[in-house]
């Protein structure tokens, strides 16, 4: 058996059907299965109980998703072992970062990164910050928006002001502005900063209804076409204050900011691919 071999079955376990894992992993469906039922000849044993909406595990299955989770445990903590104990920067470095740091600011990095270290691996996952939060134990690095994480060290990179856009004016005399507002999806944290200035601008800003979409490049496109208000961060505004009305989050005299963080667990910095990636993004300049 590979390490791929247990890896694959992880993934199958974590996403609980054929045709996601074969969309995650980036191989066909039919390649997925053909892996799968060679596992089990090899175990001589029935691993996975296919049912119309997932994967059901069997008490066999149990024991080698247990097995497979030590296995590729090990494979890692060797590999650490190896990159902890060599002078140079090699192994694997695995990130969990913000969606929007990815989109903006993590390639202009890691093509800076990998050309100075080029025997480094990078594992990169994104997401929002959430879901990023709740996982943290599975990467050496995460970069999140919002509140930091707790029991880790985490460092602030920047501070995002937020604005609100619209193709149309916002008045300075008091009238109040309806007006459909353009929704990306984000963390919890997020939607609570947008709510809560709402709340305390009632009188001056009324959305008639709320459009969701899943990306903020989306969003902004959708307000760029007059469809509706959105609240964008700074990060990703570029020119657009000059081109299109908006508004600086406030509350009690106080701008409102999306924080920044890297974050990672005590000790991991030991590695040194860990450290020179977190001394190379924490002296990056994100916001003019």
């Amino acid at each position: 058996m590979k390490i791929a071999d247990y890896e694959l079955l992880l993934k199958l376990y974590d996403i609980g059907t054929i045709r996601g894992t074969a969309k995650a992993i980036l191989i066909s469906q039919p390649a997925v299965t053909q892996r799968l039922k060679y596992i089990e000849a090899y175990y001589n044993e029935e691993i996975f109980i296919r049912t119309p909406k997932r994967l059901v595990l069997t008490p066999s299955g149990e024991k080698i998703l247990n097995h497979a989770r030590k296995m590729v445990d090990q494979e890692e903590a060797f590999k650490n072992m190896l990159s902890e104990t060599s002078q140079q920067v090699r192994g694997t470095l695995s990130i969990a970062c913000s969606s929007l740091i990815s989109q903006r600011f993590l390639p202009s990095i890691l093509g800076k990164y990998t050309a100075r270290f080029p025997k480094v691996t990078i594992d990169l996952v994104t997401g929002i910050s959430e879901d990023i939060k709740r996982n943290y134990l599975d990467y050496h690095v995460s970069i999140i928006r919002g509140d930091k994480l707790k029991e880790n060290t985490c460092v602030k990179l920047f501070s995002d002001p937020l604005y609100i856009f619209d193709t149309e004016r916002f008045s300075s005399s008091g009238e109040l502005k309806k007006r459909p507002l353009i929704s990306f999806k984000s963390d919890d944290s997020m939607h609570a900063l947008v709510d809560d200035w709402l709340y305390h601008h009632n009188d001056e800003i009324k959305p008639l209804k709320t459009i969701r979409v899943d990306q903020i490049e989306t969003c902004k496109q959708f307000m760029m076409q007059g469809i509706g208000m959105a609240v964008l961060p700074e990060s990703v505004s570029d020119s657009m204050k000059r081109e299109y009305a908006y508004r600086p989050l406030k509350l009690n005299g106080k701008p409102l900011t999306r924080d920044t963080w890297v974050c990672y667990q005590k000790g991991i910095l030991k590695l040194p691919q860990v450290h020179e990636f977190v001394n190379m993004l924490t002296s990056e300049s994100f916001l003019p």
